[in-house]
């Protein structure tokens, strides 16, 4: 497995790969890889790829007061992970490197980032176009994957990447989850053993609202405050959104006719949680 830090002898090796006729498949990441990481370089090393990821926690996709100081790193972890997973490159960039001085340019997708994590995080969506742009720059992959988990964000790449005519394949990969429901994130270490016991709220509201719309309840309004109840009834928190969207805009329904995506955002304790999953009505349940 080769590390680079650099982009010219990222882009130099990426580039052999490809004369010897190897397919780029690319994983980005922030690092703190766990088992849904995994998935992503499994399902690229699947297709065949010549695997490349990523490891860059990136600051223009954090907000004042956000945990960007605090964001768990581990780089010796990480690379055996990415090294046991089969990787083939790992790009290890500093921040000076994707972000060197002078530097003004953004990428910024609209009306999909006006809803859910949007308004909670300003700013969030553009730090993260921007990056998966430059990265998909340097790297130049014929396929990228991401985790269900971050629809939002996912929606937004798919977007900008058919609005900006990029030649990558965007291939969504199911939510990995805990043997309790809950999604697997960089972001639980944070989280005490009580407070990791409440956080399965999440996965048992989004579960209660699957059940409620494919046994027949239409209103959006309805399904969101039931998952409220079961939310606040776990214990102490802050609900960001409990929404019900439409998968492609992201923008809210109040009747659910068709696929739809219910999604929330709760914060226990000092730790912010996503999670999703999107029900069909069609697919009615006994």
């Amino acid at each position: 497995m080769l590390v680079t830090r650099d982009i010219e002898r990222t882009r130099k090796a990426v580039a052999a790969a490809r004369a010897a006729g190897r397919r780029i498949g690319f994983v980005p990441t922030m690092g703190a890889l766990h088992a849904a990481h995994v998935s992503l370089m499994e399902a690229a090393r699947r297709a065949g790829d010549f695997v490349v990821v990523s490891i860059f926690v990136n600051p223009t996709q954090f907000g004042p007061g956000e945990d960007f100081d605090a964001y768990p790193r581990d780089e010796g972890g990480d690379l055996a992970t990415c090294e046991n997973a089969g990787v083939d490159l790992v790009f290890f960039p500093s921040v000076a490197v994707m972000y060197p001085p002078g530097a003004v340019t953004t990428v910024h997708v609209a009306r999909l980032t006006d809803t859910l994590c949007g308004p909670h995080r300003p700013g969030h969506f553009d730090g993260v176009a921007t990056v998966v742009t430059k990265l998909f720059n340097i790297v130049q992959p014929d396929a990228a994957y991401f985790g269900q988990k971050d629809a939002q964000q996912l929606a937004v790449i798919r977007r900008m990447t058919r609005d900006l005519d990029m030649p990558v394949e965007i291939v969504g990969c199911p939510t990995v989850r805990e043997p309790d429901g809950l999604a697997m994130s960089s972001r639980n270490a944070y989280l005490d053993p009580d407070q990791r016991s409440q956080a399965t709220c999440l996965y048992r509201a989004l579960e209660h609202a699957r059940s409620r719309i494919q046994t027949g309840e239409e209103s959006a309004e309805t399904i969101t405050t039931e998952m409220r109840g079961i939310v606040e009834n776990a214990g102490p928190c802050r609900i960001d959104y409990i929404s019900v969207v439409d998968p492609a805009s992201m923008e809210p329904v109040t009747r659910i006719a068709g696929p739809v995506l219910v999604a929330l955002a709760v914060r226990i304790g000092r730790t912010r949680l996503i999670d999703n999953m999107t029900v069909d009505p069609r697919e009615r349940t006994p």
